[in-house]
This record gives C-alpha cells, structure tokens and sequence, in this order.
C-alpha cells in the first residue's frame, strides 16, 4: 500500500512544482515589466527636466568663441574672464520666501518682488536669476544651501584700457553679442574673418589684431580733451590715419563711455562722432573743389581768380569771410580760403563733372569700414549752380569726418584711393585694394598748397619743426532749428606730414569752441584746432618712426624758442 501512495504523490507533487515554478516566472515578468515603466517614466521626468535647463542655456550659450582684440603692437584691448551666473529650478524651491529673503540679503540690487514672481513657477525648470557675479559671491550663495538654485560657468568681456579706443572696439552684451564697433563686425559681416581666427587644434582663437596703436590712441585723445577743456568746447574729436595703408591708427571722439559698465545706455554726446555722424567740414572741403579744378585741367597754379566783389547767383551772394578784395591766384584762394575763388572754380568746371568727381572720390556714397556705426552723406537734394558753387567750399554739404580725411589722403598720397580699414593691413593688401582717383601731378600740387597753407595761411600754428607740416582748415557755421547760427561753430583742421612724401594724415574737431582772450577773440579753426594738431604731432611723430629734419632755418627757430623759454624762466 505505501508503495502505492508513493508512486500517487510523486506525480501530483510534480504538479504543484510546476504551478508554483509558473507563478514565480509570472511575478517576475510583472515585476521587470513595472520596473521598466517605472524607469521609463523616471528617464522620461528627468530628460524633460534636463531639456529644459540645457535648452535654457543653449540659448546664451556664444556661438563661437569670442577672439580677443588687440593692437598693432598685441596690447589687449577686449578679452574674455571667466564667470558664475546664477539660476534656480522654482520646482525645487521649497519656501519661496525664504529664498527671496536670502538671497536679497545676499545680493542687495535684486528686487525682491521680481524675484518672487520668477520663483512662483512651478512649471518653469529655469530662471536666471543674476548673470555674471564674481566668484566671492557665488561662494556665499552656495553657503546658503539653497534647495533649487544653482550656478553655470560663462564668460565675461572686459576692456583692460577702459575708455581708451571705446568707440572702436565697441562692447558686447550679456549674451557675449557683439553691439558696437569691432565687437559688432566680429559677429556680423566678420564672421567669415573670425572663423578664420579660430585654431582648433588648441581650441583657442587667435585674436583680432586692429591697425589702432594705444600709444598714439592715448596721446590723441589726451591732447584732443585737453583742447575741449581749454576752448570750452562740445565736444572733440582726434583721426591719425596711415595715407599709405588706409589703416586707422588713432581714433578719438570725446565725449566716450566705458565699455566695461553694464548700464551703457549711451547719449547722443557719447556716440562716435567721427564715424556716425555727419558735419559741413566748411573749409576743409575746399582742398577737393581744388583737386578737381585741377584733375580737370581747368585750373593751375598759374591761374588767377577775381574777388574783388561778391559773387552773385540768382538772389544769392557769396562772400569772402577774409574779404581781399583783389584778383587772387590760385595759391592766395587757397591760403586766404576764398569763398568766391573757389566757388568759381567749381563754376568753371561744371555741374554734371561737379558730381561725377564727387562720386569717383566717394563723397556721395556712405563710407564702408569695419566699424558699423556709419553715417550717409547729406548733400544738396537739387544740384543747381547755387549748390554747386556753395558745395565747392563746404556749404550745404556735409560728410563724416574719417570720410573727409580718407578722401583728402588719397589726394595727397599720389592720387590712389586707398580704403581705410580698422584692422591692421600690410602695404600689399593695400596696393592690392587701391585704385588711381585723381594724377600724380594733381597729387603733387595739392601737397604744394597744403605745406604752403601751414607756411603763410590760417594753418600756420600747424608747422611742427623738423615734420614739414601742411594742412587745410575749416570753420563751418552750425545749423541750430534749420538756421545757420553765427555764434556756434565747428573748427576742423585736416594736415599730414611729412609733405614731400605724406606717410600719415591727421584730422582735428572741436565742435562750439569758445574765443579765448589769447585767441583775440576768435574761435576759428586756426587758433584751436590747428594747434591742437600740433601738439599731437609732435608727441605722436616720433612714436610712429618719423624721423625730423631741420633745415638752418628750423635750427634758427629752434635757437629762438629756446632763448624765449629761458628769458621766460629768468624772469
């Protein structure tokens, strides 16, 4: 009987192995099966989560690293630091209110209700909360502990000089884009330039070199705020620019700003005047009536002009502001910066050839550099023969003052129109960009009547000893409501030196400068921008490898000066 009960359990016992062996494989495969959507929905909440941070940071994120700029010589001018900016995940924020209050105890310029608006987000999983806090900062904020907010490494701009070159150089924002000046071109129409900079083998980029040299930009805009200070001017404004290259080694317009502030909410004084803005340059525009006159061949040094009495068109009468009453040659136009003279000589070579010259030296179209911040010509809406003969002498017509200097250096250089450029440019580059504008011998007698205006005409505080200094100067009454004021005026002076071969041109503005009782009580050009010109050459020459040369007249005038100074001394 045991034997019997024996071989009847074995086959049931078997059975409820087999049922106890599917339930266990059945709870497992409903335990894996759960678990694998637990985990999938974990994966699930913490990409969404993590989406939503890193998409929030992709989007501040620069595209490129930023290059650094520099000078001429590799002095840095823009460079990037590293920096900590802070955010909070309001999901995790656990007392809204007490974070607000920690943190404006910590950081007192947040504002308490902004900032508890952006942490009452529960759907938000990221809020900036303060960009760009300095590392003693960041260290107190995570001592607070609290739950939800966190930091992320980024990169600041700053300018190691400061004001010195703002304009050019220009800022960026937040976000690292550029917004002014170089900065600008370095993310917009120089992408291409800046892409060709980065080294990727090092994963650094190879910085921005400008033609620009600090030493010069420092001596340019001292003299040029000295000046504004002494004549109680506006403003000012300072250009050294390379006839040769086209390179723009010295830019200065006053008032500047601070790239390195963060609230940069520029006023209309602060803005580049030398690049964005537009001014009838008055005389100074004369120098291409001349150049014209005499590319056309209706004028030479030999020809003579009569101003003995007013020049008259229609109702109009154009005046002599130094009247001479006596017929002038072409030099004594110059030097005595006759009105009548050279609106004749624009008569002479005529309207239609008035603008076709006009337009083949650039004047009518907006002058294109590195730097954005460009300014169109105004220029007469109906070219009639008023407008013509005012336009010879700077009247009605106005341009941006490096468009007036790049124009007159490629008078001066031998007649190539060479393009001015911000960043430094080898003397190759420049022939290959060039083109003829006006002849040689044109050239040639514009260099002539330039050393002559310094020598016996209103440039004359201009003649640096030892760098044969010529120039043209221009006193341009200002439009205030439509009108032209007789008390507010712009003085500019635009030279170069050394005149037998021109190597760099320079340009002076001061704009509402006042008379002086040492000026006699004027405020013309020629006793405050030409000598301020020539304070900047004479501490600029050297540093740029202009080597003087005097003559035994210049030993005699030096002789005289140093016997002044020393009676001045002894008495």
């Amino acid at each position: 009987m045991s034997n019997a009960g024996e071989d009847f359990q074995t086959p049931l016992l078997q059975r409820r192995l087999k049922g106890q062996n599917r339930i266990r494989l059945l709870g497992i495969g409903f335990t894996a099966f759960f678990a694998a959507i637990s985990l999938q929905l974990g994966q699930l909440t913490l990409l969404h989560h993590n989406a939503g941070v890193n998409a929030e940071l992709a989007a501040h994120e620069p595209r490129s690293p930023r290059p650094d700029i520099v000078d001429r010589n590799g002095v840095v001018m823009a460079t990037d630091i590293s920096v900590y900016s802070l955010f909070a995940d309001p999901r995790k924020i656990i007392d809204v209110d007490e974070a607000v209050e920690l943190l404006t105890a910590t950081i007192p310029d947040l504002d308490a209700k902004s900032l508890r608006d952006k942490l009452k987000q529960p759907g938000r999983a990221f809020v900036w909360l303060k960009r760009q806090v300095n590392p003693e900062l960041r260290d107190s904020i995570y001592n607070l502990g609290i739950p939800g907010v966190g930091f992320v490494d980024e990169r600041k701009r700053v300018y190691p000089l400061g004001r010195l070159a703002a304009h050019t150089v220009g800022y960026v924002d937040v976000d690292s884009k550029g917004i002014a000046g170089i900065e600008n071109y370095l993310d917009g129409q120089g992408a291409i330039y800046t892409a060709s900079l980065n080294q990727p083998e090092t994963h650094t980029t190879a910085p921005a070199q400008l033609a620009m040299d600090m030493n010069v930009q420092q001596a340019v805009t001292d003299e040029v705020a000295k000046a504004v200070i002494k004549f109680k001017a506006k403003a000012g404004g300072g250009i050294i620019l390379d006839v040769e290259t086209g390179e723009i080694v010295a830019l200065a317009s006053l008032p500047d700003y601070n790239p390195n502030a963060e609230d940069k909410h520029l006023t209309s004084d602060q803005q580049n005047k030398l690049t964005s803005g537009v001014y009838e340059l008055g005389s100074v525009i004369k120098a291409v009536t001349f150049a014209m006159a005499f590319d056309y061949g209706t004028a030479n040094l030999q020809s003579t002009y009569d101003t003995r009495q007013a020049l008259v068109i229609g109702k109009a009468k154009i005046h002599d502001f130094h009247a001479e009453h006596k017929v002038q040659t072409v030099a004594e136009v110059f030097t005595n910066s006759s009105n009548i003279g050279t609106a004749k000589m624009a008569l002479q070579v005529g309207i239609e050839n008035h603008m076709e010259f006009l337009r083949r030296v650039g004047l009518l179209d907006k002058l294109i550099t590195e730097v954005p911040e460009s300014a169109k010509p105004l220029l007469p809406r109906h070219w009639s023969k008023l407008a013509s003969a005012t336009a010879a002498f700077g009247h009605g017509f106005a341009v941006q003052p490096l468009q007036g200097l790049s124009v007159i250096a490629d008078f001066i250089n031998g007649g190539m129109s060479v393009p001015p450029t911000f960043l430094k440019r080898t003397p190759e580059e420049a022939a290959a960009l060039s083109h003829r504008i006006v002849k040689p011998e044109t050239s040639e007698k514009m260099r002539y009547l330039f050393r002559l205006n310094v020598l016996e005409g209103t440039g004359s505080k201009a003649d640096v000893i030892g760098y044969r200094v010529g120039g043209k100067t221009g006193t341009a009454e200002k439009v205030i409501h439509g009108h032209y004021s007789k008390d507010k005026s712009l003085a500019t002076f635009i030279g170069a030196f050394p005149m037998e071969k021109p190597k760099y041109a320079i340009f002076v503005m001061l704009d509402e400068p006042v008379a002086l009782p040492e000026t006699f009580g004027f405020a013309t050009a020629g006793w405050n921008a030409v000598p301020t010109a020539a304070k900047i050459i004479e501490r600029v020459a050297p540093m740029l490898g202009i080597t003087p040369v005097f003559t035994p007249e210049d030993l005699a005038k030096l002789a005289k000066q140093a016997k002044a100074a020393a009676a001045k001394k002894d008495g």
